[in-house]
């Protein structure tokens, strides 16, 4: 709007276009609850108090507070497109989020980039870009692509791109790998993320030194003291694998609170449709002592300025009219919710018409070189074997070494003591990789899983206890173009199809939640034991997490950082 008329109509020289009357106005800035009236004018908040305005809408002592902000999200965990994922978080006040495509990103490169930038335009719901930082995570796995500085540098320009995300790579900030600091001298000006567990001392200060102002890999009270007073943003994480906000919240105090914010890193199906988002984390926050007002404060305007997002994150004068409208601030039950002045969402569902079909065509990621893929036997070279042994509910593995069950010079699955065959098969280049190992945790009895969703490079990741079942299950994710199965006795049995990069479906959030379950009972039914199979198998593919992994590659040992043979010597 021209000025004059925004000074016309802030001094109420003509009618606006809606008012929100009576409303108990949560203000991020003063910190307080105040009544008023919200005057609004083409999305944008153009005064407070008494406006005469086309649309009048009496709150009657609701309150009424900024939209929401996830300020870190891998949108591609939620497996369903981002017109699927706003569905979903918009009627729970969501109307910002800053998500990191770097599992597309592994897969697609910049292809993968502008997906996500095309497929997310006009939703109701902003979607802000951070540029995945490390893609390839690492060079013990073949990934779909790598990008430089240069690569990234192609997009620093949009509007929508914020800066450059999560630096994963902090040994090679500390150590000055030429390429890590390329890509954030081009970064200079917007924010970079960071991403260092456990990081501390000297190397923090290095790290922070570099331009680094955010982490939110903090998992106690001690850790994120430390970065806090060294400068850092804390991102306070609770999504569906990681939930740190419960240890966290001792950090958070009047002085300090405007330095942390709410963000979720990933959020499925599940819990997207039974807990929510955003708003979960505030009333989970609240319920465990935090101050409503600082959860509201950590859920809009910290993160907005953290981002330098001038206009969003507060019901203020100038600012998007991004607006929720709560019964109460105990249940943090939502009623409505507004994005740019417009009523998008009411009572937990998004309004008709309100999203838009868009198509955006992507092309396949699937690249299996068959004729390069023999089987997944493995001959007997020894008398000790690597295991990878998987804990339940975490991402770390450990490192066993063990006898192996042998047959015919083969070794074999063994269901008895619970170590069955874990393979990774290449599908970006066909190059014919496979990496073929052993795991411990899974419990299976007979039959196989499969993944195309396998952290960081997302190969095709499978276990089973038979060969047979395990080649099924490969060609069966590959058929589908990407995605997730259970094999019995060769037949499938369970099946969610990942087209979308073989990352994300095309179908419904409700249908995909509803598949997972599926898988995970098919799962059950073949024995296992872990609560989410197709989560834990997702990770035993990354090779930067303790103790043990397997890529496409081979057997990772994360402490030496390197390909180790399946066969030790016995000692």
């Amino acid at each position: 709007m021209d000025i004059s008329k925004i000074i016309e109509l802030a001094r109420g020289g003509r009618e606006v276009d809606l008012v929100l009357k009576n409303a108990r106005l949560v203000n991020v800035f003063s910190g307080d609850i105040h009544l008023t009236n919200v005057a609004v004018q083409e999305g944008i908040i153009i005064g407070m108090g008494e406006y005469r305005a086309k649309e009048e809408i009496d709150l009657r002592g609701k309150y009424l507070v900024p939209g929401f902000f996830d300020g870190h999200v891998h949108l591609e965990s939620s497996m369903v497109t981002p017109a699927e994922f706003a569905r979903a978080v918009v009627p729970a006040g969501t109307t910002s989020v800053i998500i990191d495509p770097h599992e597309i990103a592994n897969v697609m490169g910049l292809d993968g980039i502008r997906y996500m930038l095309e497929a997310s335009h006009e939703l109701p719901l902003d979607v802000y870009i951070m540029l995945p930082s490390c893609v390839p995570a690492t060079h013990l796995e073949t990934s779909g692509a790598e990008l430089t500085s240069y690569d990234l540098s192609l997009l620093l320009g949009n509007e929508r791109v914020l800066g450059l995300a999560e630096m994963m790579n902090f040994p090679g900030v500390i150590f000055q790998d030429r390429e890590v600091l390329d890509k954030i001298r081009i970064a200079k000006g917007k924010r970079i993320d960071g991403h260092a567990p456990g990081l501390k001392g000297k190397n923090l200060c290095a790290y922070i030194g570099a331009g680094i102002k955010s982490d939110h890999e903090c998992t106690t009270v001690k850790e994120a003291k430390e970065k806090l007073r060294l400068g850092m943003y804390i991102m306070v994480r609770e999504g569906t694998v990681a939930r740190n906000l419960k240890d966290l919240l001792p950090l958070i105090n009047s002085d300090n609170s405007r330095k942390c914010f709410f963000v979720t890193d990933d959020r499925h199906p599940k819990d997207l449709l039974e807990e929510g988002h955003i708003n979960f984390l505030i009333k989970k926050a609240v319920n465990l002592g935090l101050d409503p007002i600082t959860a509201i404060q950590m859920a809009t305007i910290n993160t907005a300025e953290y981002f330098k997002l001038p206009d969003v994150g507060a019901i203020a004068l100038g600012y998007k009219a991004d607006m929720v409208i709560l019964k109460d601030m105990e249940n943090f039950e939502i009623e409505k919710v507004f994005k740019d002045g417009r009523l998008v969402a009411k009572n937990g569902k998004i309004l008709p018409r309100r999203i838009k079909k868009t198509k955006v065509t992507i092309r396949s990621s699937m690249n299996v070189n068959w004729m390069g893929l023999k089987g997944f036997d493995i001959e007997a070279k020894g008398d000790k074997v690597l295991v990878i042994q998987v804990i339940p509910g975490q991402i770390i593995t450990k490192k066993l070494i063990v006898s192996p069950k042998v047959e015919k010079g083969k070794v074999v699955a063994d269901i008895n003591r619970d170590i069955l065959k874990l393979a990774v098969v290449e599908r970006h280049l066909a190059s014919g990789n496979v990496g073929i190992g052993l795991v411990k945790g899974f419990g299976l009895k007979k039959g196989a899983l499969a993944s195309s969703v396998a952290h960081d490079s997302h190969n095709i990741v499978i276990v089973g206890t038979k060969d047979d079942d395990m080649m099924t299950a490969a060609i069966e994710v590959v058929r589908m173009r990407g995605g997730q199965v259970v094999v019995k006795d060769d037949e499938v049995i369970a099946s969610l199809a990942l087209p979308i990069a073989g990352l994300m479906s095309d179908r419904p959030l409700e249908e995909v939640k509803d598949k997972v379950k599926k898988l995970n009972q098919a799962a059950t039914s073949l024995g296992c034991k872990l609560k989410e199979p197709f989560m834990s198998l997702s990770f035993l593919a990354l090779p930067p997490i303790p103790e043990l992994k397997l890529t496409d590659k081979g057997i990772v040992d994360v402490e030496k950082f390197q390909i180790v043979p399946l066969f030790v010597k016995s000692e």
